[in-house]
């Protein structure tokens, strides 16, 4: 039995919003609590364990981008070779209101996971400092985890929009005739 084009995008959707899921809430649970501080000459140097988390961070946010990338393209995408306007597709509220939460959750959760990598990778990179009190943290505790459900639900926004948008395409296509157009196909006749 094939699966539907519409159901193979909602599958690798959510194959990828929860991989990022996964691999976030990973990045959270590698990252060490606090580097060790070893003190030279007026300097600190820290020394970090060797943990996945800036690699597992890059991975989710990478996951979390081709989960949106494909839920958008979901949306869009001309299902048997028929396309509907994107204009009809948006005319629909609720498409309209879950598709501009979804790039809004998409971008918070993306956007928290970069945020956190980033500050791991540059704790891990400068790790050389004036103050002889420095303490040697890590990014902040939680960030990657808050990041991993904001991902989560974003892919879940893409799954709600992929199912709004198969209901207007069906709506659609019932009020045009099949034939997508508006009117008999190929020839300019309005039907009545």
């Amino acid at each position: 039995m094939a699966l539907s084009q519409n159901t193979q995008f909602g599958l690798a959707t959510a194959l990828f919003g929860v991989l990022s899921f996964v691999l976030a809430v990973l990045a959270e649970l590698k990252k060490p609590p606090y580097g060790t501080p070893i003190k030279g000459r007026d300097v600190v140097v820290c020394r970090f364990p060797a943990d996945p988390t800036v690699a597992l961070g890059a991975l989710s946010a990478l996951a979390a981008a081709c989960s949106a990338g494909l839920g958008a393209l979901a949306v869009f995408f001309p299902y048997g070779g028929r396309r509907v306007p994107r204009k009809a597709l948006f005319r629909h509220t609720p498409l309209y209101v879950f598709f501009h939460v979804a790039v809004g959750v998409t971008a918070a959760g993306a956007g928290t996971t970069v945020w956190a990598t980033a500050t791991e990778a540059m704790h891990h990179v400068r790790n050389m400092h004036r103050d002889l009190a420095y303490a040697c943290p890590t990014a902040k505790t939680g960030v990657l985890g808050g990041a991993a459900f904001l991902n989560l639900d974003a892919m879940l926004f893409w799954i709600v929009c992929l199912m709004l948008g198969r209901n207007v395409r069906e709506d659609y296509f019932d009020d045009h005739g099949g034939y997508g157009g508006d009117g008999v196909a190929g020839t300019g006749i309005e039907e009545k």
